[in-house]
């Protein structure tokens, strides 16, 4: 199928459960230029991206209107690449990213932390009782603005359960909005994705990042 029909099939599904439409990233990091193209085409204006190389590229090739998500763990090393050319950092997962962010930034660079709610090795991110020592200690930054929390779900078939770490990180979300700090109003949630967005969705995710089910 083509990237409209996808987006379509989509959007149908997400009617069916809320009212309140999420942001849909299209990760393009599998695909060519022209597939991304094609999706920009279909009326998609954000875009997500897990490596440098890639993200560049696409930026470059794609209308300036496009918005784009560096999604991916961020070597400190690399910051200098790349951070200048992102609207959207979705993986702030240390001290030491968040330093050299502050460091490099030419401009406000809107952030998700990424928090590993399942506790699982194989995943980048804070614990979630972490989080709120973390934002305070972000008082001053100027370049970074806490939008929201981010994480990548464990692949378990346990929907409930799947369900229960999402409630979890919106109940985090609202902790760290109740803050009030300034550079932190952390009113979006960017989870779910290709295969489990719906359970996100119901559980108040603002920003989705869909791959394989819309570009392939």
């Amino acid at each position: 199928m083509n990237v409209k029909d996808n987006l379509k099939v989509i959007q149908d599904e997400i009617e069916s459960v809320t009212a309140h439409a999420p942001t849909i990233i299209a990760v393009t990091k599998y695909v060519t230029i022209d597939r991304a193209q094609e999706a920009y085409d279909a009326g998609l204006r954000h875009f997500g991206e897990n490596r440098i190389e890639g993200f560049l590229e696409k930026k470059a090739a794609l209308p300036s209107e496009a918005t784009f998500h560096f999604i991916g763990s961020l070597q400190t090393r690399k910051v200098k690449e790349v951070i200048n050319e992102v609207d959207y950092l979705h993986s702030l997962d240390r001290q030491s990213l968040a330093d050299e962010v502050e460091k490099r930034a030419e401009h406000t660079i809107k952030c998700f932390i990424q928090v590993n709610v399942a506790g699982e090795d194989s995943k980048h991110g804070f614990a979630p009782e972490e989080v709120i020592a973390f934002v305070k200690g972000l008082q001053g930054f100027e370049k970074i603005e806490v939008v929201g929390l981010m994480m990548m779900a464990p692949h378990i078939e346990d929907q409930i359960q799947l369900r229960t770490y999402f409630a979890e990180l919106k109940e985090l979300q609202q902790q760290v909005a109740a803050l009030g700090q300034s550079n932190a109003p952390c009113k979006e949630l960017s989870m779910g994705m290709s295969n489990d967005y719906l359970s996100a969705i119901s559980e108040g995710s603002t920003f989705i990042r869909i791959g394989t089910k819309l570009v392939g």
